[in-house]
């Protein structure tokens, strides 16, 4: 399953069953679990992890260094889960010992070409990254996020789960959860509520989270003033509550 053209250093870790296509380069202190695949032309470096049944595709360059003056070589990380897609060229580097020293890619995420995940990012679980998105050093995404091609976040912004960004996007404060942002600098424009529906959420649920966003951002309300009235609303409902808690934990500062 390794192509006799690869070169796969002795101190890799290469489970049974994973492919590893010609010209590609996996360097020490990498661990590639059963069921991974990975094309032509890939470069992996380590320390990095990556789980089961991942399809890696061609110039992709997974693991390097991260692209931060401060990095003196420290033995940082990169952590990747199971069934991820990550398609030509995309570059995730490993994280720096100023953050918690791992950059992490959950499962179930299609990373298209083109994207970036810098040093110390931590993403969730069943993204979808379109093409040329990219993320500086340590943001934080959530589940479930769309982001479109050529979305920008800027360095430690936090983007809420079920969010969804139009094309071109351009991020510098945080999102919070189940919103659709657009434009640069990136502001809300309504409620993800097909993204919602298509993800299981409740007609009352979706109708619920319309009324907070309305509380939020349509009501001429203070920051202050709305989150006392979401307050009230959290009581009854888990999703008010989780986007009151993003709201409230938000170092940043949120999209207004």
């Amino acid at each position: 399953m390794i192509h006799p053209q690869a070169i796969v250093d002795p101190k890799a870790n290469i489970a049974p069953g994973v492919s590893i296509g010609a010209f590609s380069i996996i360097g020490a202190d990498v661990i590639i679990e059963e069921g991974t695949w990975v094309g032509p032309h890939v470069v992996i470096n380590g320390p990095t992890t990556i789980g089961k049944n991942n399809k890696i595709y061609q110039f992709a360059s997974i693991g390097e260094a991260p692209q931060d003056k401060k990095y003196a070589g420290e033995p940082t990380r990169l952590e990747i889960g199971d069934n991820n897609i990550i398609r030509e060229s995309v570059t995730i580097s490993r994280g720096t010992a100023q953050d918690s020293g791992v950059t992490r890619l959950g499962n179930d995420n299609l990373i298209m070409a083109y994207a970036h995940i810098a040093h110390d990012c931590q993403v969730g679980n069943s993204t979808v990254f379109a093409n040329s998105t990219s993320l500086a050093g340590h943001v934080h995404v959530a589940d479930y996020v769309i982001f479109g091609g050529f979305t920008l976040v800027h360095q430690f912004c936090k983007i809420g789960a079920y969010c969804f960004t139009a094309m071109g996007s351009a991020i510098s404060k945080d999102v919070p959860p189940y919103l659709r942002v657009a434009g640069h600098m990136a502001k809300p424009y309504g409620l993800n509520s097909e993204g919602l529906k298509r993800r299981g959420f409740s007609p009352d649920a979706i109708a619920q989270l319309r009324d907070a966003y309305k509380i939020l951002y349509r009501s001429s309300l203070t920051l202050e003033q709305a989150t006392q009235r979401l307050s009230e609303k959290a009581e009854a409902s888990k999703e008010i509550k989780y986007f009151l808690d993003f709201i409230k934990a938000s170092g940043r500062g949120i999209i207004r």
